[in-house]
């Protein structure tokens, strides 16, 4: 069930992403957002009943629970707080809440499943993205948020999963690191985007000073969740 909530994650990060960078109504992606949060949930509950701890589960299955818990709440957060535009100030605590229970997932799988400890470590660069954005007010974060979640959707998220789906999750420390370094080149790309697009629209904002006319910013816009 875990191995679902991961694949479900990775296609509601892309969605969030796209609206993100205003490719996609921000209302689809908080629908959608909204009924991935719930079926995670629903499947996190089911974890726990249909398991043990005590046979064979111990602090692993809490552990794989608690993540199952975090991504759906945040899910079923962000598609309310857009829906019922409840300003999304709430939203940014929360997400910080997370990104620091994130860390702590990441120590705790560090010893026994590195790769899931490095994608923690990507989780939560994304929810505290999301933590200076709306809690703080870094609105000008919104396009490195975009491309954030677009960018290492699949590869946090889709591809893990199916890889944990067909029973090929991989254990080695090797192939943590690699994954490790594609993440961060990841993320280094996504920095770049929208470093490039606020230069882009800072450019076009000069030109249109300079021959008193406007131009339409070529940016996204502010991430509204």
């Amino acid at each position: 069930m875990a191995y679902i909530c991961l694949l479900l994650s990775g296609a509601a990060l892309l969605l969030n992403g796209l609206a993100a960078l205003d490719l996609l109504p921000r209302k689809d992606a908080a629908v959608f957002s909204l009924v991935i949060g719930s079926i995670q949930l629903a499947l996190g509950v089911t974890y726990l009943s249909v398991s043990s701890p005590g046979v064979g589960g111990g602090p692993q299955l809490l552990l794989g629970a608690s993540g199952m818990f975090l991504f759906g709440l945040t899910y079923v957060y962000v598609g309310l707080d857009y829906l019922l535009a409840l300003g999304s100030r709430g939203l940014g605590w929360f997400c910080g809440l997370v990104g620091a229970c994130g860390v702590l997932l990441a120590v705790a799988w560090s010893g026994e499943d590195p790769l899931l400890a490095v994608l923690w470590l990507c989780w939560t660069y994304l929810w505290m993205l999301f933590f200076f954005q709306l809690a703080l007010g870094f609105a000008r974060l919104a396009p490195l948020v975009g491309w954030s979640l677009v960018l290492t959707s699949q590869a946090s998220a889709t591809v893990p999963a199916f890889l944990g789906l067909t029973g090929r999750w991989p254990g080695e420390p090797e192939i943590a690191a690699a994954a490790a370094v594609a993440l961060l080149a990841l993320l280094l790309v996504a920095g770049s985007l929208a470093w490039r697009g606020r230069h882009q629209t800072a450019r076009a904002a000069t030109v249109a000073a300079a021959s008193g006319g406007a131009v339409e910013s070529p940016l996204p816009g502010e991430l509204r969740v």
